[in-house]
């Protein structure tokens, strides 16, 4: 990649000269796909998009090997998950240029070995089958096709850095394409990337879609494009992304990229950032009233501040790509916490949200890390390392709550950092600092992400002043101190529990066939203590058949001290088991002004709202 071959030159001829080196190459790769002179060129088509199934052909010139490897990833940037792609291919060939079939085999889970004769070149053909809608797969049915690159292109096993170039055979009922990939001039369906991680970081979406106006900042184009986007103002919506764009990027202070295009998947689930466009799930009539608009702008700034966090200001883990295994870093409490921190920031400094808002949203992220068990038992940094196993938003494997979600724990402790810079500093240094340090530090001057050891370098640097134990809140389970970190920017926190309404037993059930199952059970509650456990068979409450009526009933009635017979199946042989009706208790984070702040406490909690 680029970025590897420059470091070195980084130390010996300077900044200046790097951008210039990374300018020509990327301007000699970009006229090389321009001019059809890329030796690797795919073709995609959706002849029967009834049937789920994409056909894939790739013409590969100049190889040189007896034996070509071509790997499909086994995971997509941006979703640290295993999707193992691979399982979705299907009548796979090989030929040569004289079309006659090469030998070929599957020597792993996501390689195929080519034996080539004596041409230089190779033709794969293969189907690629797309039944799941989710932004991180591959999707076609009779309405739209979306392409998640990492699923559909094979690259040659230890070659990311060629050019590349992709044809779009549309459906014959479907004319629009979107993506954030450059056309090639004259060739409206064909599309180039520089090399594969820029192919694997460009999602395409397929269909007859709508494209609403497209804005500038900077004199950069915006696009927002879509599948079905359904009623609301389309005006103002763009004109309130335009300030979600004008927001972030003045936060740090450039825009690294040419074009940048938002495009709507239509209805499903979640989003995923990319260097120069993102994908999300979208409906828009959520942008109809106050809670949803505010939930659909929070949703888009946080993944169009990915495009900085995450993508340009990364941990050194997240790229270049080992896209065969996890890329595991400590550091997702940063790149996801810090994205899911900023959302609210860039939203206030847009004038979209308001100050109340702003500590809303932190509170909630609060009250889901601090009352549940977890935080107990994983760290930011376990959990950020896990997540490959774990999953974004902890487990749900386990017989009780053991981990946590750097979505939720990371915007605090981002938070708790803001605080410390900003009152050890004089309000003269904040977060904001860091990231852009980062960024131009890391990015724009080495061509690369940061260490754990850099950042935490970074963020004392603009502190002024060791910052041990924040450290120790990413990494262990200590207990955070809330109202000290609080007090610096002018607010008073409540962290005492208090009694909820209603009855409390601890556990969450569902109906699996016509058994009522415990589908989530709390740690020490009631529940826990008389000896159920996640996955148990509730058969009867009360001596009555166990259902989700009868259960609702009983939560309805009970109070605490009641006691409750339950007859059990779990994993051994039936149990009569009782337990007895509580109260649950969980901190609220009331925050507000204090009463007599100093000059300091007052200008940091202005300056950090944006007021």
């Amino acid at each position: 990649m680029y970025k590897t071959i420059v470091t070195p030159l980084l130390q010996k001829h300077g900044y200046t000269f790097v951008l210039c080196l990374l300018f020509c190459l990327a301007t000699t790769a970009t006229a090389l796909a321009q001019n059809g002179k890329s030796n690797m060129h795919y073709t995609v088509s959706m002849d029967d998009p009834a049937s789920q199934t994409f056909q894939v052909q790739l013409h590969y010139k100049k190889a040189k090997a007896d034996s070509v490897d071509f790997k499909m990833p086994a995971w997509t940037p941006g979703y640290y998950q295993l999707l193992n792609y691979a399982d979705n291919v299907d009548n796979f060939s090989a030929s040569g240029k004289d079309g006659k079939t090469l030998k070929w085999k599957k020597v792993n889970a996501n390689t195929w070995r080519v034996y080539k004769n004596r041409k230089s070149e190779i033709a794969l053909r293969y189907d690629v089958k797309a039944p799941t809608p989710f932004v991180a797969k591959n999707y076609l049915d009779t309405t739209r096709a979306y392409i998640s690159p990492a699923g559909m292109f094979m690259h040659v096993a230890g070659i990311l850095n060629q050019p590349v170039t992709v044809t779009i055979a549309p459906y014959k009922n479907w004319k629009d394409v979107a993506t954030g990939l450059d056309i090639v001039p004259g060739k409206p369906y064909q599309f180039f990337a520089s090399d594969f991680d820029q192919l694997y970081d460009s999602p395409i979406l397929v269909s007859n879609l709508e494209r609403l106006p497209e804005f500038t900042v900077n004199g950069l184009p915006h696009q927002f494009i879509g599948y079905q986007l359904g009623d609301f103002d389309r005006q103002q919506f763009m004109a309130d992304i335009k300030k979600i764009v004008e927001s972030a990027s003045s936060l740090i202070g450039d825009i690294p990229y040419r074009h940048y295009t938002f495009i709507a998947i239509g209805p499903g689930r979640g989003g995923i950032e990319h260097l120069n466009s993102t994908t999300i799930s979208f409906e828009g009539s959520e942008y109809n009233n106050p809670q949803g608009r505010k939930r659909l702008l929070s949703f888009i700034a946080h993944e169009y501040y990915h495009h900085y966090n995450a993508k340009r200001i990364r941990p050194i883990e997240l790229g270049p790509f080992d896209y065969d295994k996890e890329n595991r870093t400590n550091m997702l409490w940063v790149a996801e916490g810090a994205t899911s921190y900023y959302e609210n920031l860039v939203l206030r400094q847009a004038g979209l949200i308001t100050p109340e808002d702003v500590l809303d949203a932190l509170r909630k992220h609060m009250m889901a890390y601090e009352n549940k068990s977890g935080r107990l038992f994983q760290s930011a940094t376990q959990a950020s390392y896990n997540t490959w196993s774990d999953g974004p938003f902890g487990s749900t494997t386990d017989e009780f709550n053991k981990t946590i979600s750097v979505y939720d724990k990371g915007p605090v402790l981002n938070m708790l950092l803001d605080f410390k810079i900003r009152h050890e500093s004089g309000n003269q240094k904040s977060l904001d600092d860091v990231m852009r340090y980062l960024y131009q530090e890391y990015y724009q001057k080495k061509g690369r992400g940061y260490t754990e050891a850099e950042y935490w370098e970074a963020s004392e640097k603009m502190a002024g002043t060791p910052l041990t134990e924040l450290k120790e809140y990413t990494a262990t389970t200590k207990p955070i101190n809330y109202p000290k970190y609080f007090a610096y920017a002018g607010l008073a926190i409540d962290t005492t529990a208090t009694e909820q309404p209603g009855a409390y037993l601890g556990i969450t059930t569902r109906m699996q066939d016509d058994t009522l199952v415990v589908a989530d059970i709390d740690w020490k509650s009631p529940a826990w203590n008389a000896g159920l456990r996640k996955s148990d068979k509730l058969l009867k409450i009360n001596g009555s058949k166990a259902d989700a009526e009868t259960y609702k009933k009983l939560m309805n009635m009970a109070k605490p001290g009641d006691l409750v017979n339950l007859q059990v199946a779990g994993k051994g042989p039936e149990l009569e088991l009782k337990a007895t009706i509580g109260k649950q208790k969980l901190k609220n984070f009331e925050t507000k002004p204090l009463a007599n702040p100093t000059a300091l406490q007052q200008q940091i909690l202005k300056s950090w709202l944006r007021e």
